[in-house]
């Protein structure tokens, strides 16, 4: 391909992609309805500006495989157990049911093979994660009891893509007359045991070397090659690619380096996924709707209606919603899903379904999607703005919600605060910028809810759910840095409260510049502390120390208020330091009554 195609090519993408996405966005439509409008437009069968669509969706699958990656790096086996009763018990039932229901029906109306049959079935019982997750947000309904359950679904269902789509070449082999194939069984669990064993034992020291040298682009380059990698590597044993990036994430799911590798991968994840959808609605074949109207229509509401009529008696008497919740929960997860059309593609290459079949469910599932909103917006008007049912079950405790508080800066104050907030059950998130440091906290054990991370970086704080948080805590040591943070954290996220360490007052006029209120001085209430032992071993009264102390600590946080006006200015700064130590003199003078035996005793306990 020459340079100037490439980039005509380029061109074309983009300007569909940025006049159908906000435009479905305004419309409360999703981001996903738009990339497929954009990609029914340049494609062959309309605009006709693009017209080699194979290459486009070979490179486009990418998205898929990293989005597998990023799930993956969310499956922490906490998490996993913690939500275990919703993912393993609602999402197992929903997919069986759903693809049992689904599979017979194409066995017996459609005269499927009994292979396909199970493929297709599996395949139309798999939801939209793009499109629920994101409706969801919009909605901001994520932390609802029925948000919760359907994120629970999805989650099962992304777990359940992978076994669906390795199944296919499994059944394909079965289909053509090979049967059982044992050596390639063998082969696929000896490759599945490398990556893991392999996985568990290199892939942190890797990303701890790359962490020390502390360049943006290499550890994005890392991030890509791990992926890369693993994909690549499945690939050549004839596996799924998408269950190497699968793979990959997991092993990477409870170590310190998982947020700053999701930091890395997201942007790519977002832009090769919008070019899958794209790609999808190039291939999709629209001449359908003329000549079979019926049969698409037909499919359609048919897959609407098994899966919400499977959908509600789950949600309302297993997972314990009430009747309004069942039925958003039905009209959110009834549509088809993004992994459908890779488990489609891949059957129809596998010769398990014909590719008039496959044409005809990816248009099915794309207007399934395409009607999700519309069934969301219909469901809420129908159930009334306000009224929601009180949930029967209470929610999943705090460790599979966002962090109510995030920790910049894992060092000696900011170790303290994380000790404090995970005794109370809050749930946290610790970033440090130090790999010797996240070294030191893996050693004593205290890693949990600590991770590897620039904090001057938006995206890393968009990976650790910064904008769900209630307080971040800038505990940094580098006043620099603090104040880079600060600026940032402040204009992204302008109502999260900042409580912020100083090291000397400078910083403290600094931060309050910008919107930091009270920065905490790093060495003030240990210095107060001293100076109280200090009075203590001189022989005075404990009650009559801790008064000076106090008076001497609400003088100066006057005196620090009151410079704040003018601390660019040295010559007032003096003037008011001089001025502040006149006025201290006078008041410990009016308060210096004192038991005479206490006075002038070195050594006096």
């Amino acid at each position: 391909m020459d340079s100037q195609h490439f980039l005509q090519l380029a061109v074309v993408f983009l300007l569909a992609t940025v006049i159908a996405v906000p435009l479905t966005k305004r419309f409360r439509l999703g981001s996903v309805l738009g990339y497929l409008l954009a990609g029914v437009a340049i494609g062959p069968q309309v605009l006709g500006l693009v017209g080699d669509t194979r290459g486009v969706a070979a490179a486009s699958e990418f998205g898929v495989v990293l989005m597998l990656f990023v799930i993956g790096l969310g499956l922490s086996p906490r998490r996993l157990w913690v939500m275990r009763r919703a993912v393993f018990g609602t999402g197992l039932l929903q997919v069986l049911a759903t693809s049992g229901v689904i599979g017979v029906l194409g066995w017996w109306a459609f005269g499927l093979r009994p292979g396909a049959a199970v493929i297709v079935g599996g395949g139309l019982a798999l939801s939209s994660t793009a499109f629920g997750l994101q409706i969801l947000a919009e909605r901001k309904q994520a932390n609802s009891a029925y948000g919760r359950q359907a994120f629970a679904i999805l989650l099962f269902q992304d777990l359940a893509a992978i076994p669906l789509i390795a199944a296919v070449t499994v059944l394909a082999h079965s289909t053509a007359g090979h049967g059982f194939d044992l050596a390639g069984t063998l082969r696929a669990i000896a490759v599945v045991g490398v990556v893991m064993v392999g996985g568990r034992y290199l892939l942190r020291p890797l990303f701890r070397f790359v962490a020390k040298a502390d360049t943006v682009e290499v550890s994005t380059a890392t991030a890509l090659l791990v992926v890369t990698g693993v994909t690549l590597l499945m690939d050549l044993t004839g596996m799924s690619a998408t269950l190497g990036a699968f793979l990959a994430g997991v092993l990477l799911a409870d170590s310190e380096y998982r947020h700053e590798v999701e930091s890395h991968i997201e942007p790519f994840k977002g832009l090769l996924l919008g070019l899958f959808f794209v790609s999808v609605g190039m291939s999709m074949d629209v001449s359908l709707l003329l000549h079979a109207p019926l049969v698409v229509a037909g499919l359609v509401a048919a897959l609407l209606v098994v899966k919400g009529l499977v959908l509600w008696p789950l949600g309302r008497y297993l997972a314990g919603l009430g009747r309004a919740d069942a039925l958003r929960l039905a009209a959110l997860l009834a549509c088809g899903g993004e992994f459908a059309f890779v488990v489609l593609g891949e059957a129809a290459t596998r010769h398990l379904i014909t590719v008039p079949q496959r044409d005809l469910l990816v248009l099915a599932i794309s207007l399934s999607m395409a009607l999700t909103p519309l069934l969301v917006i219909g469901a809420a008007r129908l159930l009334g703005a306000g009224h929601a049912d009180a949930p029967v079950r209470s929610a999943d405790p705090a460790v599979v919600q966002p962090p109510r508080v995030i920790v910049a800066g894992y060092g000696r104050m900011g170790q303290i605060v994380a000790r404090v907030l995970r005794a109370q059950g809050v749930p946290f998130v610790a970033l440090d910028h130090s790999a010797e440091q996240m070294d030191r906290v893996r050693h004593f054990g205290q890693w949990g809810d600590t991770f590897y991370g620039d904090v001057t970086r938006p995206d890393l704080l968009r990976a650790v759910h910064a904008g769900k948080a209630e307080v971040f805590v800038l505990a940094i040591d580098d006043a620099e840095t603090s104040l880079q943070v600060a600026r940032m954290v402040h204009r992204v996220y302008p109502g999260l409260k900042i409580l912020a360490r100083a090291r000397n007052r400078q910083h403290v006029w600094r931060l309050m510049d910008l919107g930091v209120d009270e920065p905490v001085r790093e060495t003030l209430y240990s210095s107060l502390k001293l100076t109280e032992q200090v009075l203590l071993a001189l022989g005075l009264p404990a009650a009559y120390a801790a008064g000076q102390v106090e008076r001497f600590r609400v003088h100066d946080a006057e005196l620090l208020k009151a410079q704040y006006v003018v601390y660019d200015d040295e010559a007032k700064l003096v003037e008011t330091t001089r001025e502040a130590q006149v006025e201290l003199d006078r008041l410990f003078e009016a308060d210096a009554e004192v038991p005479a035996a206490a006075v002038g005793k070195p050594g006096s306990p």
